[in-house]
This record gives C-alpha cells, sequence and structure tokens, in this order.
C-alpha cells in the first residue's frame, strides 16, 4: 500500500502529513485526532480539504505537527492534506483550490521593534 505525503505550514507551524487509502481514522502526534483537536471548528477547519472533496473515509492519515498553536497547527494540517491529495490524485487540484485548501497563508506574526513595546505599541509621548 503506496503512501502519500504533502507538507503544510501556517504561522510557525509545520505539518508532515502521510495519506494511505483506507477506513479514515485520522491520527496526530500518535493522539487521536477528536482528541488532539477537541474543539468542532479546530476539527473542520483541520479536515476541510476533506470535505472538500468528499473523500471522508476514504483515507488513513498520520500527521506529525510541531509548532505554533492549536488554530495554526489545525491551518497547516489542511494544507499538508490537501498537497498529499494532489500527489495522490492530480484531478483534484481544482476542487482544492476553489475550496481555497491549497494557498499557504503569508501571514506571520510581525518582529517586536527597539524602542517599542510590542510590534507596533509604542511607548507613551510626553511633551513636557
Amino acid at each position: 500500500m503506496k503512501a502519500f505525503q504533502g507538507t503544510g505550514r501556517r504561522k510557525t507551524s509545520v505539518a508532515r502529513v502521510r495519506i494511505t487509502p483506507g477506513s479514515g481514522k485520522i491520527v496526530v502526534n500518535a493522539i487521536p485526532f477528536n482528541e488532539y483537536f477537541p474543539v468542532v471548528t479546530m476539527q473542520q477547519a483541520a479536515i476541510r480539504a476533506i470535505t472538500a472533496t468528499k473523500a471522508e473515509g476514504k483515507f488513513d492519515i498520520n500527521i506529525l505537527v510541531h509548532g505554533g498553536g492549536k488554530n495554526g497547527q489545525a491551518g497547516a494540517i489542511n494544507l499538508g492534506i490537501a498537497r498529499a491529495m494532489v500527489v495522490f490524485d492530480g484531478e483534484l487540484r481544482p476542487t482544492l483550490r476553489q475550496a481555497d485548501c491549497l494557498t499557504r497563508d503569508p501571514r506571520m506574526v510581525e518582529r517586536k521593534k527597539y524602542g517599542q513595546k510590542k510590534a507596533r505599541k509604542r511607548f507613551q509621548f510626553s511633551k513636557r
């Protein structure tokens, strides 16, 4: 049985996704998917690529994800699954593109600047 791989990134999270044709079991960092993402909205965000292609229950998915928070990890997982599905079947690309699953979100945290409190917030200005 051949496995198909895809890498997804979002903010500072990186997800390595491996899909194999199977029964629909999803494992994230050796933890069942529903335990790793207890919030339903996060689950939906993470498997949006599967829902868009109507492939629920067709793939066993093994995911290794690190960095960032749960929200960034869910976005990284979505992109990784989408890329792996394109490797599996190239005809899924237009469907995934239309569902906005193949676009890497470029937004990153802006760095803190010296002489300021945060990236954009400044210390209070005193005229006198």
